[in-house]
């Protein structure tokens, strides 16, 4: 029970004198079976006996042995070492301690408290460090008192060299040796810390900047989006001009701003920071923002420019009629005497028509392609109306030129034609003469001649031309003119359709064609084309003749798209077969077939261009129809043609959504069991705990992960978005599965703090939450704003299901009581239960 080893032999050195020995043959005898059961003793009568087991040089004098042994010493040193030992053992757990801590203390989300715990912590290293010290001091002293190895020994045979080295000054060594390698691991874990601190906090700093930049930079985008109408007066597109101007001048002060924090990123790239990806990114996003900034600007310059230029030519078509007005009420009788007056009003009206013919003949998409102009309807019948009027005059002024000519060659008394009154002329500003009704008859009293002139042709041409014109200001007009643009392009469309199928698809079953048609395009025709003939099949028999209907009752434009909103998804099959037809045209697009093709049917256009044609067509419905509804408010037929908006814009989102939902790979099951797709989009997304705060290990969230999220009805299916090379791949995304989460055990945090734009996630009990980061605060609330609703769904239905089962159980409760109340015959009692039931639900 002494001694905690194993002993293996046991030597008893017997007393010298008679008494002792006795009483010790006497004491062990009665001891002896004890000893005999569990080990060898050797009972030795002398000290030199002794020494025939045991070296000398391990015996103290009193045994007859040399080894020099102070018991009271070896108390003392055998205590200091095993406190020293204690000492190094709680060092050890100290900076085990102190390095949990750094790994898992939350990290604060502002800069002075980020740089008070660096500070905190920078003083805790130097006083672990000043400890470590100490203790290193306290074990060299240790080693000293005790005795140092000879170093001739240390020369010699490791063995020799353990043999004279004692255990005592081993095990210090070993002490310190391991207090040494503790304080240099110590040491390079807090300078990988310390460099990682501060990359932490020059990380923030990043951020900060750049999120500030970033919304600056939105701000002033918006602001530029304002400037975006280039409708309106002339004094209007000058008021744009000067306040893109002073926007130009803001934004150059930004760039700045923006070129260092691109410069400081940089700065930190180079010096191997370890969100590199991050800030490289950040700098690009920086950069690729500064540019759109700059050509928004840029583009938004020269469309003000030249819609200034074009307000400008309006304006000067406006004074041509001004002064086409006043040479008209100056035309007056008696200055036309001569010969040589009738010549110089000859003249002046011929100058007026030089220089009013360009105005008059300008049409409104000679002027768009001129200056690059969108034109809006309203200035198309502004500057209708200007031409109408120009029209006019020169129409009277030509009337006018016949009598002059006649007064030249023969000297009569010229007819005096009546100028127009202003409700017969189209006036955009206030007339330069007088107004006079009715018919005119102008007598001549100096001649024997009675010269009537009577103009009912000129005034029921001008009345016409009057009545449309106020029409014209009408949004009747603007109605009109945007249903006959829809009509036009559907037959354009029907037409295009007509002579691809015709030029291109027939063409690839023509057998005069095989030798310039690669064999493996010919089985290829289905998936270049898709279903391309099922579409011209739907617009050529159906749907052109319904807008044509449409032609004269605006008000059916609505329930003619309603009534065929189910057509309409062939669309979807078009263009999920999009990708794939891009992968053989590109294959196959210099393919001598295709040249041909082109050449007959006179194409300016290859074929890719006409398989866009329906794509496009599918989104240009939508703008037509908001173009039309605008000009429909409060009309009949505007509630209906709302609903149609609605349904295309459903289609084209729903469109949209099954071209990413087919670009998901990876997924076990059938996604259509998941329901609905709700919504799709891209995401910045960080692993988060749901208990407990952001852990030292997890700083990898400044470099979130990129996910598209899909939300169905039945769950939220998480994916990465692949970057793939190669023409068309930007079109075409392409995802990774990642993971689903069924709705019913879906939970959201709504605000983050730090940032408006996140929201948390999680699924059922999972320690692991989902930070999630929206690209806007207002996707963001739409988002949550539908997840709400499919868990106030499923919260319903899980409500309605539960009624039902306590009716069911109520109704079983029912037929124990009727059971029990009825022992005479239950079996009756039963039936008779089931036919009232019967009967009450009519089955």
């Amino acid at each position: 029970a002494s001694f905690p080893g194993n002993l293996h032999l046991v030597l008893v050195l017997r007393p010298t004198s008679f008494l002792q020995r006795t009483f010790t043959d006497i004491g062990f005898r009665f001891s002896q079976e004890d000893f005999m059961l569990k080990l060898p003793v050797v009972m030795l009568s002398s000290v030199s006996d002794l020494l025939t087991y045991i070296d000398d040089k391990q015996l103290t004098p009193e045994l007859g042995g040399t080894l020099q042994y102070c018991h009271s010493e070896w108390i003392i040193f055998r205590n200091a070492i095993e406190n020293f030992a204690l000492t190094v053992k709680e060092m050890a757990q100290m900076l085990q301690s102190f390095g949990t801590e750094l790994a898992e203390t939350e990290l604060p989300d502002d800069i002075p408290s980020i740089e008070e715990i660096l500070a905190i912590r920078a003083e805790r290293y130097h006083l672990l460090k000043n400890d470590i010290t100490a203790v290193t001091k306290e074990g060299k002293i240790l080693l000293t008192n005790l005795e140092v190895p000879d170093t001739e020994g240390a020369v010699s045979s490791r063995l020799e060299c353990h043999q004279q080295i004692s255990g005592d000054w081993q095990t210090i060594n070993k002490l310190l040796t391991q207090v040494h390698d503790m304080e240099t691991a110590f040491d390079g874990f807090w300078e990988k810390h310390q460099l990682k601190m501060e990359q932490y906090l020059q990380l923030w700093k990043f951020e900060q900047d750049f999120q500030q930049l970033v919304t600056e930079v939105e701000f002033l985008l918006n602001q530029q989006a304002e400037l975006a109408d280039v409708t309106g007066t002339i004094a209007q597109v000058k008021q744009k001009i000067k306040k893109l101007e002073n926007l130009d001048e803001n934004s150059q002060e930004l760039l700045s701003k923006a070129q260092f924090v691109i410069l400081h990123g940089h700065k930190l790239a180079a010096n191997h920071h370890y969100a590199l990806d991050l800030i490289c990114q950040r700098c690009n996003e920086l950069r690729y923002l500064s540019d759109i900034l700059v050509n928004e600007i840029k583009a938004k310059r020269i469309q003000l420019s030249r819609t200034f230029k074009m307000h400008k030519l309006l304006q000067q078509a406006r004074q041509c009629c001004d002064e086409g007005e006043c040479l008209l009420a100056n035309q007056e009788i008696d200055k036309f005497q001569s010969k040589e007056d009738a010549q110089k009003a000859l003249q002046d009206i011929e100058n007026f028509l030089e220089m009013a013919l360009p105005f008059i003949n300008y049409e409104p998409e000679t002027l768009q392609y001129e200056f690059d102009v969108i034109l809006s309807p309203e200035l198309k019948v502004q500057m209708k109306t200007i031409q109408l009027k120009l029209e006019n005059i020169r129409s009277i002024f030509e009337n006018q030129q016949a009598g002059f000519r006649n007064l030249v060659h023969k000297h009569v008394r010229p007819i005096q034609f009546v100028v127009p009154t202003p409700e017969n002329l189209v006036t955009s500003r206030t007339p330069f003469f007088s107004s006079k009704q009715g018919k005119k008859t102008w007598r001549q009293n100096q001649s024997n001649l009675k010269i009537e002139v009577v103009h009912d042709c000129q005034e029921k041409r001008s009345s016409g031309q009057s009545s449309s014109l106020d029409n014209g200001n009408s949004l009747d007009v603007l109605k009109n003119h945007v249903l006959n643009e829809l009509i036009q392009t559907e037959r354009v469309y029907v037409r295009e359709l007509y002579t691809v199928l015709l030029g291109y698809r027939a063409e690839m079953d023509n057998p005069e064609m095989f030798d310039l048609m690669p064999p493996l395009l010919r089985n290829k025709k289905d998936v270049l084309f898709g279903n391309m003939a099922e579409i011209y099949e739907f617009h050529n028999d159906i749907f052109l003749s319904s807008l044509e209907n449409c032609a004269h009752a605006p008000e059916s434009v609505g329930p003619c798209f309603l009534e065929r909103k189910d057509d309409f998804q062939m669309y979807a099959k078009y263009c999920q077969n999009k990708p794939r037809s891009e992968t053989i045209w590109r294959k196959y697009s210099e393919c001598a077939f295709f040249q041909e093709c082109q050449r007959k049917l006179k194409h300016r256009l290859r074929l890719d261009s006409y398989l866009l044609k329906p794509v496009q067509r599918i989104t240009k419905y939508q703008l037509l129809l908001k173009e039309l509804l605008k000009y429909s408010k409060d009309c009949e037929g505007s509630a209906l043609l709302k609903e149609a908006l609605d349904a295309m814009l459903d289609l084209l989102k729903s469109v949209n959504d099954s071209m990413h939902q087919i670009a998901i790979n990876g997924y076990i099951g059938n996604l259509n069991e998941l329901g609905k797709m709700i919504m799709q989009g891209g995401f910045s997304v960080w692993i988060g705990h749901k208990k407990g705060a952001t852990k030292m290990k997890d700083l990898a969230r400044f470099k979130p992960m990129q996910r598209h999220l899909f939300l169905y009805e039945k769950a939220i299916v998480f994916c990465k978005r692949r970057v793939e090379s190669g023409e068309g791949s930007d079109r075409y995304p392409s995802y990774s599965f990642k993971h689903c989460w069924k709705m019913d055990e879906v939970g959201f945090t709504e605000y983050v703090k730090g940032d408006n734009r996140k929201f948390e996630i999680w699924y059922g009990e999972k320690e692991e939450v989902y930070i999630v980061q929206a690209p806007n605060v207002d996707v963001k609330m739409t988002w949550l704003k539908e997840i709400r609703n499919i868990l106030l769904k499923q919260q319903e239905l899980l409500t309605v299901k539960k009624r039902k089962q306590q009716d069911q159980l109520t109704e079983q409760d029912k037929i124990q009581i009727s059971l029990q109340q009825n022992d005479e015959d239950p079996c009756r009692k039963w039936l008779s239960y089931i036919d009232e039931a019967t009967m009450s639900n009519g089955k």
